[in-house]
């Protein structure tokens, strides 16, 4: 893992936060922010990381010991991260219809809808920096077998929702899930297109009426 000092400006938390909003900054990042700094020996990106993993494993049950028990978290910094957690605790509540996706299984009810379309549809899901849907969109919709799609119009309303990442999905009518060269090469084009504009593209999935393939998994990302 990189220390905080090897990382760029622009992608340290804080900068990201000034540029892009809260909303793209992930668990580790967010972390980041709120403890400052690291120790002798001890990168903040290592802490954070440590923090991360202990909220994932027990998020009910963590309190002021368990915190201190990481390497690097004193008393002052095991009171910030627990003064975070009460004040979230008393005026904010989790959002019961929010879809956090970890797995290209997690997005197909989103898009089930396509499996039975006879036109190529395709779709993009925007993300924040936790995984969570923030838009899900038609970009386009093509002929039978076809769709034409520019990563301007993709990344479009990503820029907008301030999303950290996207997913595309599209269908394929014909029933055929193995990917086309027209596939490979719009996977490419949005892959570097995301690359210059600071928002990733997590995968590409096609889907047909029996199943679904993940281009990531498939080795084209």
């Amino acid at each position: 893992m990189k220390k905080m000092r090897d990382v760029s400006l622009p992608e340290r938390p804080r900068e990201k936060i000034a540029k892009k909003g809260i909303s793209v900054l992930s668990d580790n990042e967010l972390i980041e922010v709120i403890i400052g700094r690291g120790t002798k020996g001890n990168d903040v990106r290592k802490i954070a990381k440590e923090i991360a993993t202990l909220i994932q494993q027990s998020p009910q049950e963590i309190n002021y010991g368990d915190l201190q028990d990481i390497e690097g978290i004193g008393p002052s910094k095991a009171s910030q991260i627990m003064a975070c957690f009460e004040l979230g605790r008393r005026h904010f509540k989790e959002e019961p219809s929010v879809h956090k996706i970890t797995k290209p299984e997690d997005l197909l009810s989103l898009v089930s809808n396509l499996r039975e379309k006879r036109q190529e549809h395709f779709v993009c899901i925007t993300l924040n920096g936790a995984g969570e849907v923030l838009g899900n969109r038609t970009i386009t919709v093509g002929l039978l077998n076809h769709s034409l799609v520019h990563p301007r119009e993709v990344f479009a309303d990503a820029i907008t929702d301030r999303a950290a990442s996207i997913i595309c999905v599209h269908n394929h009518p014909s029933g055929s899930l193995e990917p086309s060269s027209q596939d490979i090469a719009i996977t490419a084009q949005l892959r570097e297109a995301g690359a210059l504009v600071g928002i990733q593209l997590i995968d590409h999935i096609i889907v047909t009426k029996t199943g679904h393939l993940s281009m990531r998994e498939r080795g084209h990302l």
